[in-house]
C-alpha cells in the first residue's frame, strides 16, 4: 500500500476497476513530471518538430525537459500551449461525435485556463463561433489573454454561472463539460491535491457536476453532444454520472475510437453502458484524466435569434479601421462602448443575442480605439490572426524581446515612425510606437514579465 496516496482511493480502484496497484503506486511515488506543449496551427514555428507527438493529438507534443516558458518570445506570441496530454483527447472526442466541417456554435462551459478552449478553436472552421466560459471572476483575464493570443476572431467570453445558460435554449451544437472534480487524476503533477482529497469531497463534487449539467443541458440543441470531463479517477464523479445523466435526459452515449497502444482504457457503466475513456499514468504518457460524450435525442426549442441591428459603425471610421487589418471582406466592425472590434460577419446576430443573455468580456478581436484622425490599436489586434500584412513590423531578437516584454528600456535603430508589430522570429508580441527620439512599449503592464530572473 502506498505511503502516500489515501488507502480509502487506492481500495476503490482496486475494487471498482481492478487497477494494477503496484504500477499505479508506483506513477505517482516516481516523481516523473511529463511536460506537454499543443503547438498553434495559425501560428506556425519550427520550436518543436523534432518532438515526439502526443499520440491522439496532432499537434500535442512531449518534451524531453521543462523550459522556462516565461522566457521564450514564442510562448508570448501564442505560438502554442501548455497543456496536460491526457486531455488533449478531446481532439478525437470532437473529431468523432461532431462534424466538424459544418458551421457550429460550442460552448466549452469551465474554460479557465484556456486548453481545452484553444484546442477546440484549433479544430472549427473560421465561421463556426465558440463561446468560453468561466464563473470565478478572477479566472477570467487569463483565459481572456490566452483565447487573444490563439488569434481567431471568432471566439468570445462570458462570465455566468451554468444556470443562466438556460436562457438559451437549444443554441450549442456541443457543449464541453471539463467539470471541477476532487482532482485525484493530478495527484502525480500535484502532490499538494492528496491532502485536499477525501471521500466526502468526492462526493460533494459529484452534487456540483450534476447541478451544473443539469443547468446547461436545455442549453443544447436536439442531436447536439454534450462532452464531460474530469481529472478525477472516482467512480462517482465519472461514470455514474454517465448513468445518472441517461436517467434523467434523453441522451445516448457515443463510442470513440482508439488505438491499443495508446495505452486509454475504455469503460461502461453500470447500468446504462455508457462508454467512458480512462487514462492512468502508468499506462498513458499522461495525467489521470477521465471523459465521456453523448448525443441529445430530445426535442428542443429553437432559439430566438434576432436579425442583427443596423452596424453603428460610420463610414470613415471603418475606412480607418480596414486598413489595419489582413482581410475584411468576411469580418464585421462593430462598436462597443467607444471601442471597436472585429468579428465574423455571419455573428452579428449572434453576438447581439449573446449579449442579450449572458455578460460577455470578450468578443471577437478588440481593434482599439479612434482618437482624433488616428487609431490607436489594441494588443488583441497584434496578437490576433487580422492584424494586416502591410502593418510594420520589427523583429526584435530573443534578449529585445525580453526587454520589450518586461517592458524595460528598449533602443532600436529603425528608420520605422508611429505603429509598429514588436515581432520575434515572425510573431508578434504586440506594439510599440516609435517616435525620433525613443520607443513607446505599449505591452500590457498586467501581463508583462516580473521575474527579474528571466533574462
Amino acid at each position: 500500500m502506498s505511503s502516500k496516496l489515501p488507502p480509502a482511493f487506492i481500495r476503490s480502484l482496486i475494487e471498482h476497476y481492478n487497477i494494477e496497484e503496484e504500477e499505479f503506486i508506483s506513477s505517482h511515488e516516481s516523481g516523473e513530471q511529463l511536460t506537454s506543449v499543443r503547438i498553434n496551427p495559425f501560428k506556425p514555428s519550427n520550436l518543436f518538430n523534432a518532438e515526439e507527438q502526443v499520440p491522439w493529438c496532432g499537434n500535442g507534443r512531449y518534451l524531453k525537459e521543462r523550459p522556462s516558458f516565461t522566457a521564450d518570445p514564442l510562448f508570448h506570441a501564442g505560438c502554442y500551449y501548455v497543456q496536460e496530454a491526457s486531455s488533449m483527447f478531446l481532439e478525437q472526442v470532437l473529431k468523432h461525435s461532431a462534424d466538424l466541417s459544418e458551421n457550429l456554435r460550442v460552448l466549452d462551459l469551465c474554460a479557465a485556463p484556456g486548453g481545452k478552449s484553444t484546442l477546440i478553436s484549433s479544430l472549427l472552421n473560421k465561421n463556426s463561433l465558440m463561446l468560453a466560459n468561466e464563473i470565478i471572476k478572477t479566472r477570467v483575464p487569463v483565459l481572456c489573454d490566452n483565447l487573444s493570443k490563439w488569434g481567431p476572431e471568432n471566439t468570445y467570453v462570458s462570465n455566468n454561472d451554468p444556470k443562466d445558460f438556460k436562457r438559451l435554449e437549444g443554441y450549442f451544437d456541443v457543449i464541453v463539460a471539463d467539470a471541477p472534480c476532487s482532482g485525484s487524476g493530478m495527484f502525480r503533477k500535484d502532490p499538494a491535491a492528496i491532502n485536499e482529497w477525501s471521500e466526502n469531497a468526492v462526493e460533494l463534487c459529484s452534487q456540483r457536476q450534476k447541478r451544473i449539467l443539469a443547468d446547461v443541458y436545455p442549453a443544447l440543441k436536439q442531436n447536439g453532444t454534450l462532452i464531460y470531463s474530469t481529472c478525477s479517477y472516482s467512480k462517482q464523479e465519472n461514470e455514474e454520472i454517465s448513468d445518472w445523466l441517461c436517467e434523467e435526459f434523453d441522451l445516448s452515449p457515443i463510442q470513440i475510437p482508439i488505438k491499443p497502444e495508446w495505452g486509454i482504457i475504455e469503460t461502461l457503466s453500470d447500468k446504462h453502458k455508457c462508454f467512458g475513456y480512462r487514462f492512468y499514468p502508468h499506462k498513458v504518457k499522461g495525467e489521470g484524466f477521465f471523459i465521456a460524450a453523448f448525443r441529445k435525442n430530445q426535442a428542443t426549442a429553437s432559439p430566438h435569434i434576432k436579425r442583427a441591428k443596423e452596424n453603428s459603425v460610420n463610414q470613415k471610421s471603418e475606412d480607418l479601421i480596414r486598413r489595419w487589418l489582413k482581410h475584411t471582406e468576411d469580418v464585421r466592425i462593430i462598436n462597443l462602448n467607444d471601442e471597436y472590434f472585429a468579428i465574423p460577419a455571419r455573428h452579428e446576430a449572434d453576438l447581439q443575442y449573446l449579449q442579450s443573455n449572458l455578460y460577455l468580456k470578450k468578443s471577437g478581436v478588440r481593434i482599439g480605439k479612434i482618437m482624433g484622425k488616428d487609431l490607436v490599436p489594441n494588443h488583441e489586434l497584434a496578437i490576433s490572426l487580422l492584424a494586416g500584412s502591410v502593418l510594420p513590423e520589427i523583429n526584435l531578437s530573443r534578449e529585445q524581446s525580453i526587454a520589450y516584454l518586461k517592458r524595460d528600456e528598449l533602443r532600436i535603430e529603425s528608420d520605422i515612425r508611429g505603429w509598429a508589430l514588436m515581432c520575434f522570429q515572425g510573431h508578434p508580441m504586440g506594439w510599440a510606437k516609435i517616435l525620433d527620439n525613443r520607443l513607446n512599449n505599449y505591452f500590457p503592464k498586467e501581463i508583462r514579465i516580473t521575474n527579474p530572473n528571466v533574462v
